[in-house]
């Protein structure tokens, strides 16, 4: 039987929670819609020695203000001013630490999610659609209806939260995070972790 992720699974390393992270199952419920996708590329991000993240240096803003509060709540900006980008808050109370949820396996309401990112019924998408429909952060969330409306969400609750359905026959890679060139040394890091040779990963 599948278990919800609790508060003890978050409150720990950074590092560790965005690998132990791959392979559970991430659910959205919106009304009786429960939208589920597995998920298989994460990064971490750890505030106090990282120049990529957003609350660097105990920056504290209105955006990142969840960042320093008890692990196991969303992160929701958005990027580009279009897409929402889901983050996982990890570590202590007031540490700023969180994983981003890069790309999901879609295991369950695929025609949902087919309407959500594209308005389309699943039967019209063609293969390059089908492939691009998760994988990638704002994709992601788009098909799962995640927005800023989900910022704060306890994932110990009832509406956005992760499961372990004890999946485990992967192997896990590990590279640079994307997209972080602008973060002086923290762009070396090797936080980027992804389930291998999974098709839904987004590089």
């Amino acid at each position: 039987m599948p278990k919800k992720l609790n508060r003890s699974f978050y409150a720990r390393n950074t590092v560790e929670v965005a690998k132990d992270l791959l392979g559970k199952v991430l659910v959205h419920r919106i009304g009786e819609k429960e939208l589920k996708g597995r998920i298989v590329e994460t990064e971490a991000y750890i505030g106090a020695i990282d120049k990529a993240a957003h609350c660097y240096n105990n920056r504290r803003t209105e955006r990142t203000e969840v960042m320093f509060g008890p692990p196991g709540h969303a992160y929701v900006y958005i990027i580009y001013g279009i897409y929402h980008c889901l983050n996982i808050i990890t570590q202590k109370e007031g540490e700023g630490a969180g994983v981003l949820i890069r790309a999901i396996e879609p295991i369950k309401s695929l025609e949902q999610m087919a309407v959500n990112r594209y308005g389309k019924d699943l039967s019209e998408l063609n293969k390059r659609q089908l492939k691009n429909l998760t994988n990638g952060p704002g994709k992601l969330t788009m098909a799962m209806k995640i927005t800023k409306k989900n910022y704060g969400d306890d994932l110990t609750g009832d509406r956005l939260f992760i499961l372990d359905d004890g999946y485990k026959s992967f192997k896990i890679a590990k590279s640079k995070r994307i997209n972080v060139d602008y973060a002086e040394e923290a762009k070396d890091f090797e936080w980027r972790f992804f389930i291998k040779d999974n098709p839904c990963v987004s590089k």
